[in-house]
């Protein structure tokens, strides 16, 4: 009788596991990436009352007689299964989908959570709710991420600096209008370039295409290119180029610059030209290779160079591959830093620590440390957040379990008591 009693009290104390357990699931319902967790239950020890025995030439085997002792409880597990999305359009919330976790640090413990939704300290370090600060690889002064570098505290500043550059290249494109009709000299066309010098000054251009003469039987065309400052000074000079257009494809200019209507060909298509006005660099590499001399199309132009005068830093986005992409005031975009995602063998073995973070456990493995999308790891959704993956239906269901069991076990602690009462009356 008192097996029954103490069986039934392990009946007890597991089922409030549980129901602590289910407790717990439903109260994290709306807890961003929270992760639903189920008890385990198992057998304890039981006691022999008597022994097997085996088959003999005269008898048959008999099989052991046992009473359990109770259950215990084996494992609490948790389900790592993907939560529902909710749409925030918040810049800084961010969704995980599929495996891995943020890296954050809280003092000098490395931590690892679902929940995506940062926010910045005054410092300008990026940081959770509960202000473990997000680890992740910031980048050089070129822009340049090193993915396989040491994790440090992902910071912004805004107002901070981007020094100038200057432009080194310019590219060209579309049509320089050829006429073949025109007396040398007298096809003009004017294309416009902004280019920009080591201090960051805007420089306008002036690149004057002027025909010089059209062969018809094979097709090439023969031009001046003058490079002048648009306000018309001349101190320096400008700068003058002869070019050929061979049967309307790319410019060929000569090697030494010549000023003649027939220059030295030079085949190529990019020509490094001496800006006027400038100290050091003194010239960009244009880019001709898609310029055209045909009778239509759209006028030449400069579509692109790559240089700019000095920014601040004015905002910032965050792409779904984890890299902060800062946008400066002269409009120059440059990634500021990447979000760093780790993952591991065996999730359930990590240590819940609370605030929904996650530290490594004896069982868990090691933290593996990459970007997003790379490897094993998920992908990450800006303007979202990943949800309690805790079911409702399920929860009450185990509620219903758990109850019914824990009244089950009551029970039994009942009819152990009457029984005892029984016997202490066989007396009377």
């Amino acid at each position: 009788m008192l097996r029954s009693m103490f069986s039934a009290i392990s009946g007890l104390r597991a089922h409030q596991t549980k129901m602590d357990t289910v407790a717990n699931n439903i109260a994290n319902v709306n807890t961003v990436g929270f992760k639903t967790q189920n008890t385990v239950f198992e057998t304890t020890l039981t006691q022999v009352l008597r022994s097997g025995k085996g088959p003999d030439a005269t008898e048959g085997g008999t099989n052991p007689a046992q009473v359990g002792l109770g259950v215990k409880l084996a494992a609490i597990t948790t389900d790592f299964g993907q939560g529902k999305t909710q749409n925030t359009g918040r810049a800084l919330d961010f969704m995980i989908q599929g495996d891995g976790f943020f890296v954050t640090k809280s003092g000098g413990q490395q931590l690892f959570t679902r929940a995506g939704s940062f926010t910045f300290d005054g410092a300008g370090k990026l940081i959770t709710a509960d202000g473990n600060r997000v680890q992740g690889w910031m980048s050089d002064v070129d822009g340049n991420i090193d993915t396989g570098g040491t994790l440090e505290d992902l910071q912004i500043q805004y107002g901070a600096a981007l020094p100038p550059k200057a432009t080194t290249a310019v590219t060209m494109s579309r049509n320089v209008l050829i006429d073949p009709n025109a007396a040398p000299g007298a096809n003009v066309k004017v294309a416009k370039a902004t280019v920009y010098n080591q201090a960051g000054v805007e420089q306008r251009l002036n690149l004057t295409w002027t025909q010089q003469s059209v062969d018809n039987s094979t097709g090439d065309s023969y031009w001046l290119l003058n490079v002048a400052n648009e306000d018309g000074s001349t101190t320096p000079a400008p700068v003058t180029y002869g070019a050929k257009f061979s049967a309307g494809k790319d410019p060929v200019f000569s090697a030494a610059g010549a000023t003649t209507a027939t220059p030295t060909d030079t085949y190529g298509t990019a020509h490094t030209i001496a800006v006027p006005g400038w100290g050091a660099p003194t010239g960009a590499t244009f880019d001709f290779a898609q310029v055209t001399a045909q009778a239509a199309g759209t006028a030449i132009a400069a579509v692109d160079q790559n240089g700019y005068t000095a920014g601040s830093l004015s905002s910032f986005s965050l792409a779904e591959d984890g890299t902060m992409t800062g946008v400066y005031t002269n409009n120059e975009r440059r990634a500021i830093g990447k979000l760093a995602m780790a993952t591991f063998d065996n999730p359930s073995g990590l240590i819940n620590m609370g605030n929904t973070s996650y530290a490594v456990g004896d069982n868990s493995g090691v933290a593996l440390i990459g970007a997003a999308g790379t490897g094993s790891l998920g992908t990450l959704s800006s303007g979202a957040l990943e949800m309690s993956n805790v079911d409702l239906s399920e929860e009450f269901t185990g509620l219903i379990i758990a109850q019914r069991g824990f009244q089950a076990n009551s029970r039994v602690i009942s009819a152990s008591d009457e029984l005892l009462q029984d016997l202490v009356n066989l007396k009377r």
